[in-house]
């Protein structure tokens, strides 16, 4: 990070320049700790050297202020009235990361107008030069505004927990990504789990369903592939770190969670 809290510039290359690349972590379910994986993600890629940039995308109840104790006075909102300008809107964060923060409880933002969906095209497309890796946190569920955000993006990852409802909602949205937006590979992070080796377990039932009920329908384009990215440990840091507004792998980093996330890290870097 700069002296300024600017966002460091690429250095001058040579043809086209190098584009973030965007990934889209979502959810069937809320409350499944999608913002809090996006976040702390974020931190750990920027430990590893990245520039990276998380987007609120969740336009209509954005949290991710709250979860990283961030208090701007622009928000995308700003920006997309024209009372804001998109470089005021950058906040950088206590994780060496950057933000385009959201509001929340405004109803006009929670659908996709022509101009939502102009707005958010345009700002990813003109991030892409200055990151490596942009985040967009979208809301849950499969609104306009979520399908929206997600398809900005080249990688989609899907928060989910064991509970047989998050499992449910998770396949809904695995399963409308594949028909409408052509997905054929989905990463996948299984959050709270009990046990190890749990989340691998999911991953494979969810599998088996999509290859029943999904695929079939997707054979000229390619079976849809679920591939397990991410194991993160049920874990009290979790919580204590949430209700103090830090970020986990900051303020705990050797707890059980900070370390799957690292590996997460690790594996989408791989």
């Amino acid at each position: 990070m700069s002296a300024t809290n600017e966002p460091v510039a690429r250095p001058a290359t040579t043809g086209s320049p190098r584009l973030a690349r965007t990934l889209a972590v979502t959810s069937g379910k809320g409350g499944v700790g999608k913002t809090m994986v996006s976040a702390n993600l974020a931190a750990a890629l920027t430990r590893r050297g990245q520039r990276v940039l998380v987007l609120d995308a969740d336009l209509g109840l954005a949290n991710l202020d709250v979860v990283l104790n961030l208090h701007s006075k622009v928000t995308l909102h700003d920006v997309f009235g024209g009372t804001a300008d998109l470089e005021s809107a950058i906040v950088p964060t206590s994780g060496g990361f950057f933000v385009l923060l959201a509001g929340s409880g405004l109803v006009e933002y929670s659908r996709l107008t022509n101009d939502v969906r102009e707005q958010l095209l345009a700002i990813v497309e003109k991030m892409k030069p200055r990151f490596d890796v942009i985040l967009i946190d979208t809301g849950a569920g499969i609104s306009d505004v979520v399908l929206f955000a997600v398809s900005l993006a080249d990688e989609v990852l899907v928060v989910a927990t064991p509970e047989p409802t998050s499992l449910t909602d998770a396949y809904a949205t695995i399963k409308v990504l594949a028909t409408q937006q052509g997905r054929r590979r989905v990463k996948l992070i299984v959050n709270q789990i009990s046990r190890p080796g749990e989340g691998r377990a999911i991953r494979g039932q969810l599998q088996q369903v999509v290859d029943r009920f999904v695929s079939p329908a997707l054979t000229e384009a390619g079976l849809l592939q679920l591939d397990l990215v991410g194991e993160l440990p049920t874990d009290p840091a979790v919580r204590e770190a949430v209700l103090k507004r830090q970020l986990l792998v900051e303020s705990m980093p050797g707890c059980p969670a900070s370390r799957a996330i690292g590996l997460l890290a690790d594996k989408l870097l791989a």
